[in-house]
């Protein structure tokens, strides 16, 4: 017998004003999974994450978390529900150390400072960076305060992680350092649905992937189904005679990211 569906969006639309930001999405996605969600700019990625994270509510269809209607629960309380999120913009709290950052969130649950250095410190050892704990943020690289947003978010216990371009602004290298950090996120029971703009790598750490375009769903499936979708490549580069080579080129690509 399968599991039950962690999330299940059916038929989500959006408008803001005069535009349809999302049109008709669906999306099915099981506990402890891995979905990358790719799209040309002002596919609607974004506008996908703020209404299931319940930044704002679907004009229509329906969102459904962990067995329960979700559609008009506010952000907070997806939170409380399970729902965690990044955001594009890293913003740690300055003027504190790495796991102070860590202990805000776990205050709400855990009023004993003590207690709650006592399990950031924990996760930042499971996440393998507790060698940053004393740190302040401002002397961290850029690729160090993204994998301290990511324990930011998990310090809420998280059933689903929405992680919005948590590879923008990093070399190959820092990628390749944070591709790794992701499965230990799943390593913790938590599902994952990835915005990124850079191809590869979702297509290295997906289990599936869903394609926007203009608000809508272009494509889903596993990666190698996806980067060989003419259309896909037809929404990024405009021809759909390059699939071939550009769908080789992400997988060559993608199987270097994957090298340790």
């Amino acid at each position: 017998m399968s599991e039950p569906l962690l999330l299940r969006v059916d038929n989500v639309s959006k408008r803001f004003g005069g535009v349809k930001a999302l049109d008709g999405i669906s999306l099915e996605v099981e506990p402890n999974e891995i979905i990358g969600i790719i799209g040309p700019n002002g596919a609607g990625k974004t506008s996908f994450f703020n209404i299931i994270s319940g930044l704002f509510f679907p004009d229509e269809g329906t969102i459904e978390f962990d067995g329960k209607d979700v559609s008009r629960l506010d952000i907070a309380s997806r939170a409380r529900a399970g729902v965690g999120r990044t955001f594009q913009v890293v913003r740690p709290f300055t003027g504190m150390t790495v796991v102070e950052n860590v202990m805000v969130p776990l205050l709400v649950n855990h009023p004993s400072t003590r207690r709650a250095r006592a399990r950031a410190l924990e996760l930042l050892e499971d996440l393998g960076i507790a060698g940053l704990a004393d740190l302040p943020t401002e002397s961290l690289t850029l690729a160090m305060r993204k994998r301290v947003e990511v324990a930011r978010a998990l310090a809420t216990e998280p059933k689903l992680l929405l992680l919005d371009e948590v590879l923008a602004g990093l070399n190959s290298r820092e990628a390749m350092e944070v591709l790794p950090f992701v499965h230990r996120v799943r390593e913790r029971g938590v599902a994952i649905l990835m915005i990124e703009h850079i191809v590869a790598a979702v297509t290295e750490v997906s289990d599936r992937m869903l394609v926007l375009d203009r608000g809508s769903v272009l494509a889903e499936g596993s990666p190698q189904e996806v980067v060989t979708d003419p259309k896909v490549v037809a929404a990024y580069l405009g021809s759909k005679h390059q699939a071939d080579t550009v769908a080789t080129r992400i997988i060559d690509e993608a199987e270097e990211l994957g090298r340790p």
